[in-house]
């Protein structure tokens, strides 16, 4: 897969998990993007744990749903960080 399809894959994945989640995420075009890029990498991680075929970085729809699952997990992740800095 190429860098321009990861990006791709990671703005959707980033829009989807924002769509998903309730509440208010104060994040722009960029940042939602490298949510849902990591979030690839996070749901890939995961999801190449069941599978033994060895290609981590093909484009399928089941990677696709890992994505949007793993952009999902860092979104909470960051949010509940955000609010364990700002009650501290």
């Amino acid at each position: 897969m190429g860098i321009i399809a990861f990006i791709v894959i990671g703005l959707i994945a980033g829009l989807i998990a924002r769509a998903i989640l309730p509440g208010k995420q104060s994040m722009g075009l960029v940042a939602t993007t490298l949510l849902g890029m990591v979030g690839s990498l996070v749901g890939g991680l995961v999801g190449s744990l069941f599978q033994r075929d060895g290609r981590l970085f093909e484009i399928r729809p089941s990677g696709i749903i890992m994505s949007v699952i793993g952009a999902i997990v860092v979104l909470l992740l960051v949010g509940a960080a955000g609010r364990r800095r700002v009650h501290a």
